[in-house]
């Protein structure tokens, strides 16, 4: 579906170095980096500086690496996208799962829905969570996959094109570094943020965010506002690397073994539930009914 080298290109980024790329496709470096020459030699760019510290991405090759992910995702999408057509079984909910949109609240709902729906079966496609991802499948649901479970309001559901059925209201929380003074702490004060750097998604992403924000800004000052462009597992490393906090949800409390999410005393919360196509077939709203049912 694509040059098998982009694949190479990626393992060695990741890992820094021919060797260790070597290592993890079980082959030589030496054929790792005739692959990477390969590849240079027919773009006509330099993806990688060799320094005696190991391999660093150009400009160029940083570029390539950000859109190399997305095509990698998007060719395996048209495959699972092919093979989904072949399915006779019309009865499939196929259910998008990323670290930060995990298909467990559907597992623990799962029993209940096939009261309902005996006949469905669920089909977990998993993905990266990245801008280009987040476009791509939430604006094209119900083609690869029909359900993603996650946290939305108006906002977020007019600008990527879907619709949402809301399971419940999460509350808003911190996450810390296992490291960082409050990750003692069960539950946080706002005044315990005093003096810290939160991280916060920009403006206009959700205002349930935005009330947060303005509600900080009016009321506590001493909370240092910094804004991110997108949730992602760099955010996360960030929080763990730097000390900042991240507002976060309790659903997230797997995705970084090194970071703690803890409840704050505010009266701030956002909507979690399903993200769908606004015209769905037949089967995912049967499937939508089963799991309001479910719920309530």
């Amino acid at each position: 579906m694509y040059n098998p080298q982009l694949e190479t290109f990626i393992r060695v980024a990741d890992a820094g170095s021919f060797n260790k790329a070597a290592e993890e496709f079980y082959i030589t470096p030496t054929a790792v980096i005739k692959q990477i020459n390969l590849l240079e030699n027919s773009l006509d760019v330099k993806l990688f500086e060799r320094t005696h510290r190991g391999l660093i991405l150009t400009k160029a090759g940083k570029s390539l690496y950000q859109d190399t992910k997305y095509i990698i995702q998007y060719c395996r999408d048209s495959v699972t996208r092919a093979k989904n057509a072949m399915q006779e079984d019309t009865n499939i909910i196929r259910i998008g799962t990323s670290p930060m949109t995990p298909a467990q609240l559907l597992m623990q709902l799962w029993s209940k829905i096939q009261v309902n729906c005996p006949d469905m079966k669920f089909q977990i496609i998993p993905f990266e969570n990245t801008p280009e991802n987040a476009r791509e499948i939430l604006g094209n649901l119900g083609k690869n996959i029909d359900v993603v479970g996650g946290i939305f309001d108006e906002t977020m559901l007019n600008l990527r094109n879907c619709a949402g059925l809301q399971l419940s209201r999460e509350p808003l929380c911190c996450a810390v570094s296992v490291h960082h003074r409050l990750a003692a702490k069960n539950k946080l004060l706002i005044e315990d943020l005093y003096g810290e750097n939160l991280l916060l998604m920009r403006r206009d992403w959700s205002h349930y965010v935005d009330r947060l924000r303005d509600d900080l800004w009016q009321n506590h000052s001493q909370i240092h506002i910094i804004d991110f462009e997108f949730y992602d597992m760099s955010i996360f490393n960030r929080c763990e690397n730097s000390n900042d906090v991240l507002l976060a949800i309790p659903g997230w409390a797997n995705v970084h073994p090194l970071l703690k999410v803890i409840p704050v005393e505010w009266e701030h919360s956002i909507p979690y539930g399903l993200l769908h196509s606004p015209k769905p077939s037949e089967t995912v709203k049967r499937f939508l009914k089963a799991v309001q049912a479910a719920v309530s």
